[in-house]
């Protein structure tokens, strides 16, 4: 079995433990939502969150807080977290502070989904690499559990909201074998994520973001190394 196979077949049996507890293994299970410097909206979508626990917690025996917590990297509130998710259409600007604070989170375990809502990505990317100059944003393979672990995606990322009509593509940063940050570009997940009647993209559309977004904080549940 290879050790893309094995990781596959843990993380699902971790799954199938955790849903069966609804509980986490330890920390809070909640929703993050990034607050950051830099004049981007990181406030942008407001029902998306509150869908997206939504789901979680109705087609699971997972039981996420009902309220996103919003956080700034430099919150003592983060390292309980094991999922936080980042958006907006402007600049992400972190300070030396913050990079040092969120770069200590995800080595602990912490999971970090970028999701470019239309005008983050030049910046996104500097910061990133300002974050983990050691570490490259790669597209995450097909294959990764991120697509497969409840709902499958053999396609990858899905499209869901049109901006300039380019592909959408999953990128990330790995620690080891696992997956620390992932960011979804041209793709538009917190729009599909909000009340359907928001935008013009069909149901249909809202139902495989909402797929996506139960993927993501499966993963980051399930991955996140025990205490």
């Amino acid at each position: 079995m290879s050790g893309g196979r094995r990781l596959f077949v843990g993380l699902a049996l971790g799954a199938v433990a955790l849903l069966g507890t609804g509980a986490p293994a330890s920390g809070r299970l909640a929703v993050g939502r990034l607050q950051y410097d830099g004049g981007g909206d990181w406030y942008a979508n407001p029902s998306s969150l509150p869908n997206l626990i939504e789901a979680i917690n109705t087609r699971s025996a997972l039981r996420v807080e009902p309220v996103e917590v919003r956080v700034r990297a430099t919150d003592a509130a983060l390292s309980d977290l094991p999922f936080l998710h980042m958006t907006g259409h402007g600049t992400v600007k972190w300070s030396a502070a913050e990079r040092k604070a969120l770069r200590a989170w995800l080595e602990a375990g912490g999971f970090l989904h970028a999701d470019d809502n239309y005008g983050m990505d030049e910046s996104f990317r500097a910061e990133i690499k300002l974050l983990f100059p050691d570490r490259p944003l790669v597209e995450v393979p097909r294959s990764h559990p991120i697509y497969h672990l409840v709902y499958e995606f053999p396609k990858g990322l899905p499209k869901i909201h049109e901006h300039d009509g380019k592909p959408p593509k999953g990128y990330g940063i790995f620690i080891g074998d696992r997956l620390a940050v992932y960011y979804s570009y041209e793709s538009d997940l917190g729009n599909g994520w909000e009340n359907v009647g928001t935008y013009s993209d069909p149901p249909e559309l809202h139902e495989q973001a909402l797929r996506m977004g139960v993927n993501l904080f499966t993963y980051a549940v399930t991955s996140r190394p025990t205490p």
